[in-house]
């Protein structure tokens, strides 16, 4: 796949993206046949934007979840700095037509993961994150069916990256805690209502432990010849199954000790 196609690729994407319209498939000149042309034209996203690269998004990190969009593994996209909402502020949905939101937990890197041959292992990555903070990703995808495309598009596609919040910072004792045990719960409204939604999960649900999937990423980062950066996020996939939302929807994910985040919605 030559970099004139994988931009050509980015363009549709993007256009699609700023439209708040749908496609069914790349046009077969320009889609990605492996997960390297699929990464290629992924990160022509980042035209979109002047400022440093905020961070990464794992997606498909649960066997539900990678299900749910018909692949096999988990993939990686970028987060760009205009995408993320502060906490406390509103966060648009836009034309997302996914609307749902997923509690994750998320990692910041303290010093950069250079490329290197051989595959990093979880203790020299985890060594090098400085802080773990609670996040709400809002996914979504430029595929009129994504169960349909399949896993290269979908990677093209920056994963179905769309906003994200970033919540507060862990101050307790995150690295002695077992995070595949820990609670993670979050519900609508204020959890009691009839029609309020309650979900109940863990960081189980993500690739078995959220710092395997701090891991994949890392190697799947060097795979493909860009450095895991001092600096950057990582928001490491759903600990619950997402709840569905809509304009004027408040959601709280409650960690525990950990501590809690809160987001509304807007149109």
């Amino acid at each position: 796949m030559t970099d004139n196609a994988a931009e050509e690729a980015s363009d549709i994407l993007i256009k699609h993206w700023q439209d708040g319209t749908t496609l069914d498939a790349l046009p077969e000149a320009v889609s990605p046949s492996n997960f390297a042309s699929a990464y290629d034209t992924q990160r022509h996203v980042e035209r979109l934007t002047t400022k440093p690269l905020f961070g990464w998004k794992i997606a498909a990190t649960s066997t539900a979840g990678q299900h749910h969009i018909n692949v096999s593994r988990p993939l990686a996209g970028r987060i760009l700095q205009e995408r993320v909402t502060r906490l406390g502020e509103l966060v648009p949905l836009g034309p997302n037509r996914m609307q749902v939101a997923e509690l994750e937990f998320v990692f910041r890197m303290g010093r950069t993961l250079e490329l290197r041959a051989m595959p990093y292992e979880i203790r020299e990555v985890m060594d090098a994150v400085d802080g773990i903070f609670l996040g709400v990703e809002v996914p979504d995808s430029r595929f009129t069916d994504f169960t349909r495309v399949g896993a290269a598009q979908l990677i093209a596609d920056n994963a179905a990256a769309d906003r994200f919040v970033l919540g507060p910072e862990v101050t307790s004792d995150w690295r002695s805690t077992d995070l595949p045990k820990h609670v993670v719960n979050g519900w609508t409204g204020d959890g009691t209502a009839e029609k309020d939604i309650v979900r109940a999960g863990s960081g189980a649900a993500v690739l078995g432990d959220p710092r395997l999937a701090m891991t994949w990423l890392a190697n799947e980062l060097s795979d493909h010849a860009v450095p895991l950066a001092k600096g950057q996020y990582v928001t490491t996939g759903t600990c619950i199954i997402p709840i569905p939302v809509k304009p004027g929807t408040k959601v709280t994910g409650d960690y525990g000790d950990f501590g809690m985040i809160r987001v509304q919605f807007v149109e």
